[in-house]
């Protein structure tokens, strides 16, 4: 006996972890390229690009920190109760 409530905030959660890890692998791959292309430019004697490089790369930062933020508070979240009780192997009580 399966609930489908239960299954269906299940999978929003399963989704939002999912899109919450991608989000954070794409502002991983941005910083990472924002580090090297300043870096770059700093070096061929553009000093002005490493503030503006420093600000992005902290709002980044702040960006991947919400998402950590928001998956804490998803975690926090107590699942439904209404599931069944010692239904199958993984759920014994």
């Amino acid at each position: 006996m399966n609930d489908g409530s239960s299954l269906s905030v299940r999978q929003r959660r399963r989704a939002a972890v999912d899109a919450a890890m991608i989000f954070v692998i794409v502002l991983l791959m941005v910083q990472m390229w924002l580090l090297t292309a300043t870096l770059e430019s700093y070096l061929a004697g553009h000093h002005h690009v490493a503030l503006s490089g420093m600000l992005l790369s902290g709002a980044l930062f702040a960006g991947s920190l919400a998402i950590y933020r928001f998956l804490v508070r998803l975690d926090r979240e107590p699942e439904p109760e209404d599931k069944p009780r010692g239904f199958g192997p993984w759920n014994i009580h």
